[in-house]
């Protein structure tokens, strides 16, 4: 059994309807598959009824963008929450906010130097979704100014640019506390991945085991090798869930779905312990 827990459609940051993720999965031989958009559950129906249509298990699932007191991105997946919980739902619909806000101030700077507009960045945005600095990217590569996302993200929209702007994020611990009160099963998504910037040390694991985490997704082409067998080695410590994944994005990022799988057992376990919400088969 071939199962990828972590993908993003256009409600979010990735490039293909929730639809058109569940056809791609089925394209690429999985049968289960999360789709797991940041901060926000809004493709939840599409991508269940398309899983039924196409013979896949649908594992509902998010990512929460969190953030240490040292400054630390952390990304939590969640796993079978309840969508509508009061904790959980206040603080992403506050994030979700900050991002909107955020992403108005940095493409303001931006217009300084570059021919963009809100409306251009608007543009790319799907109706509902969390809007982010990938749709900045994908406005600026309309206009010319970059070829791709990558390009953008590792020059213009880097965090150390002068147009990066932070935007609230909650604490990593009280993410995990939300989605374990949530019904929900917390995975931290690739705690090592230091490409993208800083990683957090003891301190942060202790105070997210500490709060109920469940699972580490070790498995990840952004996690290199030397960090997954510490990972690995904290799992077994804390009796941790071992997920693997893609992280698609549809044409937004290189990644493949498939490229990392999650073990049929450890899905089994995430159905266990997750109340909030079900999978879909």
């Amino acid at each position: 059994m071939r199962i990828d827990l972590h993908t993003h459609s256009n409600v979010s940051d990735g490039t293909e309807t929730p639809a058109e993720v569940i056809r791609s999965a089925a394209k690429a031989g999985l049968d289960a598959v999360a789709l797991t958009d940041h901060d926000s559950t809004d493709g939840w129906d599409q991508a269940a009824e398309a899983a039924i249509h196409h013979g896949l298990a649908f594992v509902p699932g998010m990512e929460i963008s969190c953030r240490t007191d040292k400054g630390i991105s952390v990304h939590l997946l969640s796993y079978l929450h309840d969508p509508t919980h009061p904790g959980l739902l206040e603080e992403i619909n506050k994030s979700r906010d900050a991002r909107l806000t955020r992403a108005e101030r940095m493409v303001t700077l931006l217009s300084e130097d570059y021919p963009l507009t809100w409306d251009d960045v608007i543009h790319h945005v799907a109706p509902g979704a969390t809007v982010g600095r990938p749709h900045i990217a994908d406005a600026l590569v309309a206009a010319g100014v970059v070829a791709d996302r990558s390009e953008a993200f590792n020059s213009i929209l880097t965090s150390h640019s002068r147009y990066f702007i932070q935007h609230y994020a909650p604490d990593p611990a009280l993410a995990v506390g939300l989605v374990r009160a949530a019904g929900g099963v917390p995975v931290f998504a690739h705690p090592v991945a230091s490409s993208r910037g800083r990683i957090v040390g003891d301190k942060t694991y202790r105070e997210m085991i500490d709060a109920g985490l469940l699972g580490l997704e070790i498995d990840h082409r952004d996690n290199p090798e030397e960090g997954r067998k510490f990972l690995r080695d904290l799992a077994a410590e804390h009796g941790l869930l071992i997920t693997g994944s893609s992280d698609y994005h549809g044409t937004g990022k290189p990644n493949l779905l498939g490229e990392n799988l999650t073990d049929p057992a450890v899905l089994e376990r995430i159905e266990e312990r997750g109340t909030g919400s079900t999978v879909v088969r």
